[in-house]
C-alpha cells in the first residue's frame, strides 16, 4: 500500500508542484494519475520512490515513511517505467534487463537467465536477446523497459507515461499486454498519464489532478465519468464521458443474427445481393463485400470494404457501439475469443440496447 498524507511539494521558487495531496494506493491494484501538463502528477509519482522529495506530509509504503529509506534501496525495490524506455544504448536487451537484479548482487548467468525468462512475460521473442536499443521497433523498447523493471519482482511498479511516445495501434496493444500482466502479476502500479480514454481503460482508480498540484477527484474510472466532482473535472473527462462510460456497462443478451457470407480466397457464385462477409479457413472476418458486387475471380483483400472494429462477445457496450458505427453495412461483427465469426447485430439493436441500460446506470449511482 502506498499512502500519500498531507504531500506537498513546493520549488524554491515558490511554485508549488502538488498541494497537500492525501491518497491511498491499495495493494495489487492499479491507479492511474490523470490530467493536464504541470498537474503535478509526475511529480507525485516520483516522489514515491525519492527521485524528489516532499517539502512536507509522508509517503508510506506499507506502513514506513519512504524518508527513512536509502533512496538507492528503495528504488531497487520499486520498477520504474518511463515514456522513452531509458534503455542504456551500449548494452543489449538481455543485460539492460539484468541490470537490477546485478546492482543488487545477482550473479550475471543467473540475472540473465532472468531476464530470458521475462522476454517471454512481456511477449517478446528470445531472438531479440542480443539486439542493441536502436535494433528494435518503439513497442519492443517499451516491452523491455517492462521487463527491466519485473526483473527483481519488485510488488511497486510505477509507471511514468510509458505508453505515450508509440504509436496508437502499438499503445493499444501495450495497454492490453499491461493488464495481462497485473492479472498474473499482481503488482501494485501507480501509471501517469494525460489521457483519459488510457486512465479509464487501465484503471481501477483514477486521480484527477488539476493545476497547481491539487487532487480534483479520486473515484473509480466509471464514477469520474458519470459523477465528475466538478466543471474541472467534466471539462477534463470531455463531452464524450458518455459514451466513455459505456466502457463500463455490460451488454444486454444479444441475440446475434445471420448475414450473407463467403470465402476469402475463393469465386463468388454470383452477384452480391446484400451485404456479405468474407470469411478466412479459420471462420474469422476479413472485410465486407458491398451489394451488387459482380465475381471477378476469387474474393481478394482488395475487393472488400474493412470490417470496422470487431465486437468481442460478451465484452461492454461501448465495444458493440464502436463495431457497428465502425461497419461499412451497420452491423456489430461479433467474434468469440478466438477470433471466429459469431454473428452480427444491427447498429440499431446496440443503441436500443444502450437506451434501455441508462435507468439501471442511473440506480448505480
Amino acid at each position: 500500500m502506498i499512502e500519500f498524507q498531507s504531500v506537498t511539494k513546493r520549488y524554491d521558487d515558490g511554485a508549488t508542484a502538488v498541494d497537500d495531496l492525501d491518497l491511498r494506493v491499495e495493494t495489487g491494484s492499479i491507479t492511474v494519475f490523470v490530467g493536464p501538463s504541470g498537474c503535478g502528477k509526475t511529480t507525485s509519482l516520483r516522489m514515491v520512490n525519492r527521485m524528489l522529495d516532499p517539502t512536507s506530509g509522508r509517503i508510506l509504503v506499507d506502513g514506513k515513511d519512504v524518508m527513512e529509506s536509502d533512496p538507492a534501496l528503495l528504488r531497487r525495490g520499486i520498477g520504474y517505467v518511463i515514456q522513452h524506455s531509458g534503455l542504456f544504448p551500449h548494452r543489449n536487451v538481455l543485460d539492460n534487463i539484468a541490470t537490477v537484479p546485478m546492482l543488487s548482487g545477482e550473479k550475471k548467468p543467473r540475472a540473465r537467465a532472468r531476464a530470458r525468462e521475462l522476454l517471454d512475460v512481456v511477449g517478446l521473442s528470445e531472438e531479440l536477446a542480443e539486439r542493441y536499443p536502436a535494433q528494435l521497433s518503439g513497442g519492443q523498447q517499451q516491452r523491455v523497459g517492462v521487463a527491466r523493471a519485473l526483473a527483481a519482482d519488485p510488488p511497486i511498479l510505477l509507471m511514468d507515461e510509458p505508453f505515450s511516445a508509440v504509436d496508437p495501434v502499438v499503445r493499444d496493444e501495450l495497454q492490453d499486454e499491461l493488464l495481462r500482466l497485473q492479472a498474473e502479476l499482481d503488482k501494485t502500479i501507480v501509471f501517469v498519464t494525460h489521457d483519459i480514454d488510457e486512465a479509464v481503460k487501465l484503471g481501477e482508480k483514477v486521480a484527477v489532478f488539476r493545476e497547481g498540484g491539487k487532487l480534483a477527484q479520486y473515484d473509480e474510472p466509471s464514477k469520474v465519468l458519470r459523477q465528475p466532482a466538478d466543471e474541472f473535472v467534466a471539462g477534463f473527462v470531455g463531452r464524450d464521458r458518455g459514451y466513455r462510460g459505456l466502457s463500463f456497462v455490460e451488454p444486454g443478451a444479444f441475440t446475434l443474427q445471420t448475414v450473407p457470407t463467403t470465402r476469402f480466397g475463393e469465386p463468388l457464385d454470383g452477384p452480391t445481393r446484400d451485404w456479405t462477409l468474407a470469411l478466412d479457413e479459420q471462420d474469422r472476418p476479413r472485410g465486407w463485400l458491398a451489394p451488387g458486387t459482380v465475381p471477378d475471380g476469387v474474393v481478394t483483400q482488395s475487393a472488400l470494404s474493412p470490417n470496422g472494429s470487431l465486437y468481442l462477445e460478451g465484452s461492454p457496450l461501448r465495444g458493440a457501439l464502436d463495431s457497428a458505427l465502425s461497419s461499412p453495412a451497420n452491423f456489430a461483427v461479433v467474434v468469440d475469443g478466438e477470433g471466429t465469426f459469431r454473428g452480427v447485430v444491427p447498429s440499431q439493436t446496440v443503441l436500443e440496447t444502450i437506451e434501455g441500460s441508462k435507468p439501471e446506470r442511473a440506480a448505480d449511482v
